[in-house]
């Protein structure tokens, strides 16, 4: 495709007055930014069409993080922008204390069909006038989706007749979102310590990885089945020494990418978490907010690993970022316990106003639509290998640099190597920086680089990334 051409608008569309825009944007907070450092050198986004997004001052950019793994569609989406248009025509808003709507039913089914089968329990799907298979809360974000299913396992506890059971077991290095109780599963300080202390009932454990590493400090080798089996064991101590009784459920991210780096568990990991929580009647989360939706290949991470969680989070991808849009998909054996009569006092306790707006959930259905009608998981299956193929080349270009290179369909990075690049130099920044200047935007932690672009890109694409990703690591050593 063409880059395309228009000419550039004023510098932030707001006034000709550089000063008046620096002072009114240290008075706009954006995430994790220091403001007064970011309103001397601005960055504002103005428009987009397929996989590139155009700044105020003109210039194109490839998008190489699918926005912030949201954009699996890329920008200007036809199906999804009538969808929008016309639930807006027809009903934009509905009161969620006393209904619902036909977008929100309609979006629920896809979502139902999609889940995996093991989820609907022995119901089934088919089985719909009789309560069984798997329930769908609507929401707006990954915070909100991640804290909903948290509350959902503490409250299944409670409705099951085990009312001790609270603490929730999370991993070190993952990231669940911003709210309180999101954060306080996270497990990177960076963060979550200027918020503490959090929420009380949180533990966390360390992934395969970092066994790994400390196995090789001894000179020992492992295995990363071996990692990920010893990982889970340890998730499996952790229950023991705190109480069957007093544990509610693990969760997880099927692949992390946060401050603290970039995790792939091996599929052995979850399947022995899977065991070990059916053993001490644990609840399994998937915080699929950043694998969902075609990510890896698959609808869910859950079909990318062949092991299904009792709930199952998503996000991002789910809408394509036409509209704010999460869910939590809840397996059958433990919405049964939120059935009974009202007296009871049994359902779910939790909502909030925006959640299954309809505008949203037509988008989300339509958002579905597409994938389908264009074979975007395959697409992703393909164009992600095309993507390893050629960062592993990359490792062997630079086998001083690149320590390594992993991911799963179209979430492919890699990590430099700290004994030449030790995290604190931030190697990972300086390629942000560089790619930056060249058109390019990818997700940079201070040690990795991790590309996920729109499940529409084509090869063409991805090589004028992977060019600029060259071009970036050879400037590095100098």
């Amino acid at each position: 495709m063409a880059v395309p051409t228009t000419a550039p608008v004023p510098a932030h569309g707001a006034t000709t007055d550089g000063q008046a825009d620096r002072d009114l944007l240290q008075h706009l907070v954006l995430d994790f930014r220091q403001m007064r450092e970011f309103a001397e050198t601005p960055w504002v986004f103005t428009r987009g069409e397929g996989v590139r997004i155009q700044d105020d001052t003109g210039k194109w950019y490839l998008d190489g993080l699918s926005g912030v793994f949201v954009n699996s569609l890329g920008y200007g989406n036809e199906r999804v922008l009538a969808a929008a248009f016309n639930q807006l025509n027809e009903l934009h808003f509905a009161p969620p204390l006393h209904g619902t709507t036909k977008p929100a039913i309609e979006l629920a089914e896809r979502l139902r069909r999609l889940a995996p089968a093991v989820m609907h329990g022995a119901h089934g799907i088919e089985q719909e006038g009789q309560g069984g298979g798997v329930a769908v809360k609507l929401l707006s974000g990954g915070s909100e989706a991640t804290e909903a299913a948290m509350k959902l396992a503490r409250q299944y506890h409670k409705n099951a007749g085990h009312p001790r059971k609270y603490k929730i077991i999370a991993r070190y290095g993952g990231y669940h979102g911003g709210t309180l109780g999101a954060l306080s599963a996270t497990g990177s300080w960076e963060r979550k310590s200027v918020f503490e202390p959090l929420v009380a009932g949180f533990l966390h454990h360390h992934p395969p990885r970092v066994l790994r590493e400390l196995f090789g400090e001894l000179g020992k080798t492992l295995s990363d089945a071996e990692c990920g089996i010893v990982s889970a064991r340890l998730v499996e101590r952790t229950i023991e020494a705190e109480d069957p009784e007093t544990v509610a459920a693990v969760i997880v991210e099927p692949i992390s990418i946060s401050s603290a780096g970039f995790t792939v568990p091996p599929p052995e990991y979850y399947q022995a978490l899977r065991r070990i929580c059916d053993q001490h009647d644990v609840l399994l989360i998937y915080d699929e907010i950043i694998t969902g939706f075609g990510r890896l290949g698959e609808w869910f991470g859950a079909d990318y690993f062949g092991v299904a969680p009792d709930l199952l989070c998503c996000g991002k991808g789910m809408g394509g970022g036409y509209a704010p849009l999460a869910a939590v998909l809840i397996a059958d054996r433990v919405w049964q316990a939120f059935l009974a009569n009202p007296e009871e006092r049994k359902e779910f306790h939790h909502g909030h106003t925006f959640a299954g707006n309809p505008v949203a959930c037509a988008v989300g259905a339509a958002a579905i639509d597409e994938i389908e009608a264009r074979g975007l998981l395959a697409n992703a299956r393909r164009r992600g290998a095309y993507l390893r193929g050629r960062l592993e080349s990359f490792r062997r270009r630079y086998p001083q640099m690149i320590a390594d290179v992993r991911g799963a369909g179209l979430l492919q990075g890699f990590e430099y190597d700290p004994a030449l690049y030790p995290k604190s130099s931030k190697p990972g920044k300086r390629f942000e920086a560089l790619a930056r200047e060249r058109g390019l935007i990818a997700r940079c932690g201070d040690e990795f680089v991790v590309f996920a672009p729109p499940l529409v890109v084509t090869r063409d694409e991805l090589d004028e990334m992977l060019a600029i990703a060259a071009e970036c690591l050879a400037h590095l050593p100098g």
